[in-house]
């Protein structure tokens, strides 16, 4: 399970001002997590990247 505690969430600049969108977060050892903007404390989905 990935350590979300420090991520350093960030979301696209093309989103402006709006809260509809999706964060994402760059992790260790490939990983990147995404969570829903409106609900920061919810749940997120880690993915392996290359």
């Amino acid at each position: 399970m990935a350590n979300l505690s420090e991520a350093k969430w960030f979301k696209s600049s093309r989103s402006g001002a709006h809260s509809n969108c999706v964060e994402v977060a760059l992790l260790p050892n490939t990983l990147v997590g995404v969570r829903d903007s409106k609900n920061r404390s919810g749940p997120a989905l880690v993915f392996t990247y290359h």
